[in-house]
C-alpha cells in the first residue's frame, strides 16, 4: 500500500502534508493500528500536525484490509485520548498559580488574565472540551486549561473521548469511503487549519492593540496627575 500512496503522492505535488501522509501509511504498515494511534496521539503533542490529514489515511488503510474500520476508529481515539492526557496532566502541574506567577512576568499579560481563564474555564470547560477536541490546534491546547482548572480526570477523560469519537469517526470514514482520492481532504484540511490560523492571529493582534492602547492610557493619565500635583 505504501508504494501506491507514494505514487499518489507524487501526483499531488508532494505538500508537507502529503510527505506526512506517508509517513503515516509507512508506520501504519509496520506495527498496524496502533502506529495511527500514535500519529494521532502526536496531533496532539505537536498541534502543526493536522489530525484531518491522519485520520483519512487510517480509514484508507482500513480499507485496503490493513485492518478493520472500527480498529481505526477506536485506535485513532485511543490516541487522541492519550495524547490528550499527556498535555492535561502538564496544565495540572503547572497549576494556576505558577501561571500567574509566569504571566505576571510577560509583556502586555497579567496574571488577572489567568484568574478570569480559569473561573471561566470551571463554568464552561465540559462545552470547551468537548468541541474543542473538533477545532484544529485547540484540540490540543484545550488540554491545558482543564488541568490548570483541576477538571476531574475522569470527566475531562469522558468528554474529549466523546469528542474525539466524533470527530476521528468523521474523518477516518472519508479516508474509508474515499479510498485512493484521500487527498480531497487533505485540500479542505489546509483551507480549515488556515482558516483557524487566521482567526488566532486576528484574535491576538486584537488582544495586543488593546492591551497597548490601555498601557498607553494609564501612562497619559499618571502623567497628567504628577503634573497636576506639581
Amino acid at each position: 500500500m505504501t508504494d501506491l500512496i507514494l505514487a499518489a503522492s507524487a501526483e499531488q505535488g508532494g505538500s508537507w502534508l502529503t510527505t506526512l501522509a506517508d509517513w503515516t501509511v509507512s508506520l501504519m504498515d509496520t506495527i498496524g493500528p496502533a502506529g495511527a494511534a500514535i500519529a494521532v496521539g502526536m496531533d496532539n503533542l505537536f498541534p502543526p500536525i493536522p489530525s484531518e490529514v491522519v485520520l483519512p489515511m487510517a480509514g484508507l488503510a482500513a480499507s485496503r484490509g490493513s485492518f478493520t474500520l472500527p480498529e481505526a476508529i477506536l485506535w485513532t481515539t485511543f490516541g487522541s485520548v492519550a495524547g490528550a492526557y499527556i498535555l492535561y496532566f502538564l496544565g495540572r502541574w503547572l497549576g494556576a498559580d505558577r501561571l500567574r506567577r509566569i504571566a505576571d512576568r510577560m509583556p502586555l499579560v497579567k496574571g488577572d488574565d489567568v484568574v478570569r481563564s480559569v473561573h471561566w474555564f470551571e463554568k464552561h470547560g465540559s462545552i470547551a472540551v468537548f468541541f474543542g477536541r473538533m477545532v484544529p490546534l485547540f484540540r490540543s491546547l484545550i488540554s491545558i486549561p482543564a488541568g490548570v482548572s483541576r477538571m476531574h480526570w475522569w470527566k475531562f477523560g469522558l468528554l474529549t473521548t466523546a469528542g474525539s469519537l466524533i470527530w476521528n469517526s468523521i474523518f477516518v470514514m472519508a479516508g474509508f469511503l474515499l479510498g485512493e482520492n484521500w487527498h480531497i481532504v487533505e485540500q479542505y484540511a489546509e483551507i480549515f487549519q488556515m482558516v483557524v490560523i487566521v482567526v488566532i492571529v486576528v484574535a491576538v493582534a486584537w488582544f495586543v492593540f488593546v492591551r497597548v492602547r490601555a498601557l498607553l492610557r494609564e501612562r497619559r493619565e499618571g502623567g497628567a496627575e504628577r503634573s497636576g500635583s506639581a
